[in-house]
Formats: structure tokens, C-alpha cells, sequence
């Protein structure tokens, strides 16, 4: 099944991991896309804004479309074992997201943050789609991306593996009271209802953010960068 992804920092990254394209598609010259599509051998095609268009269903292409083979997912046990047994662990649980905006802005903050995963639901949450990978800005390449049936039964294979879940939601610890010197999964919920209650139940720490005003909650990646950057200064304190 072919995949098409969209942009120039997305098209770039994929030409430049050199993994999966297929295809380039370009609405005009673009000679830093073309000399890394030839350099790997990808064969690119000049065509119409309709075209593109059409391929990719929104006019925010910036003129380059990739085909490409689907994007990899990994199972629990791969992304466990993929994680270095020498430092602390991190890895981002998605409960239940639904925009592809939220995703790829939390996939990029992972890749900033140096995390080691994030799992999602395979159903009623939003996937790797192209809007995902145009958002995460690359980091859809560089993230490894795991995708569980059930997110309960998930977590307590983590917490048998020796991993702590750290939920975020309303009625919880100040953020910043843990110290997160463990293998840590951070838990984020849907951008309506949060955490749902059987997840809720299962975390080992719920933390909230202190909210001075009169708005009640944050955007789900921006409540995600603030935690998974709290995480890091405590791990490495500048």
C-alpha cells in the first residue's frame, strides 16, 4: 500500500534517511529535493497543483509530494527492547488522540527530547498519517512509533518490565514534585475527555499543571512538551 507525505522538510528527511520513498512529485524546480532524489535514485516527476491536490487532499504541499511505503510501527516487546538498559527511559502513551496536528507536534517534541517511543491505539485515535508526518516535521522518521490494541493491557506489561506510568490529568501532583528518576511512561489523554478512567486507575502518579487563569486545560502536545522537557531538565539539569 502506497502512503503519499507532503512538504519540503518532510520530503527532505525521507530522501535523506534514504528508507522509503518511491516517488517525488513537484509542482516546480526545486533543486535541494531533486539532487537528493537522483543522489538515491528516486525518480521525480514534475506536475500540476491539481495533481497534488488530489494525492494529498489539502493545498498545504508547498509544491512536494513523496510516495512512500507505509510507515513502520513496532510492537511493545520491540520498542521495550530498543530502549538502553544504561540510562532512564521515556516513552509518550497517547490515550485515545484524536488530531493529526497533536501527533506530529508531539513527535517532534519526542525526537527533541530524545524519547524512546510512542504508543497509540490501532483504533479510535488518530494514526501516521500525511498530515502527521508534515507536522512532526521529520520526526515521524525518527521516533519510533508503536501501535497496541489495548492501552490497560499495555501498561501492565510496562509496569512488569519495570516501567512507571506518569499520567497527566486534572487533581494530581504538582508536575514538577517528581523527581523522574525512573523508566518513565508519560501518559496523555484525549483532547476532550483526558485520560480515560480505566487508564487513569492503572497510573502509578497523576501530575497536573498549575493553571493561573481562567482556561481549564491546555492543547494536548503543548501539556505533552511542557511535561517531556520538565523530564529532561530533571535528568539533565543544565
Amino acid at each position: 500500500m502506497t502512503q503519499f507525505v507532503y512538504g519540503k522538510n518532510v520530503v527532505k528527511q525521507i530522501l535523506i534517511e534514504n528508507k522509503r520513498a518511491k516517488c517525488v512529485y513537484l509542482n516546480t524546480n526545486d533543486p535541494e529535493i531533486t539532487k537528493l532524489a537522483n543522489r538515491n535514485k528516486v525518480p521525480v516527476q514534475i506536475v500540476s497543483k491539481k495533481e497534488l491536490l488530489h494525492m494529498v487532499k489539502t493545498d498545504r504541499h508547498q509544491g512536494v509530494v513523496c510516495s512512500v511505503e507505509p510507515y513502520k510501527t513496532y510492537t511493545l516487546d520491540e520498542l521495550m527492547a530498543s530502549v538502553p538498559t544504561d540510562r532512564n527511559g521515556l516513552i509518550i502513551l497517547l490515550d485515545e488522540l484524536e488530531d493529526p496536528h497533536n501527533l506530529g507536534a508531539i513527535l517532534r517534541t519526542a525526537d527533541a527530547c530524545g524519547a524512546d517511543g510512542v504508543i497509540f491505539k490501532k483504533t479510535n485515535a488518530v494514526g501516521l498519517t500525511p498530515t502527521v508526518a508534515k507536522v512532526s516535521a521529520g520526526a515521524i522518521e525518527t521516533v519510533k512509533s508503536c501501535s497496541v490494541t489495548n492501552l490497560a493491557r499495555a501498561i501492565e506489561k510496562l509496569q512488569k518490565a519495570g516501567w512507571w506510568i506518569v499520567g497527566a490529568d486534572m487533581d494530581g501532583q504538582d508536575y514538577r514534585s517528581l523527581d523522574y528518576a525512573m523508566n518513565t511512561v508519560l501518559v496523555i489523554g484525549n483532547e476532550g475527555s483526558g485520560i480515560s478512567r480505566l487508564v487513569r486507575e492503572k497510573c502509578d502518579y497523576i501530575v497536573s499543571l498549575p493553571m493561573r487563569g481562567k482556561i481549564t486545560s491546555l492543547n494536548a502536545s503543548v501539556s505533552a512538551g511542557i511535561l517531556m522537557y520538565e523530564i529532561c531538565s530533571k535528568r539533565f539539569p543544565l
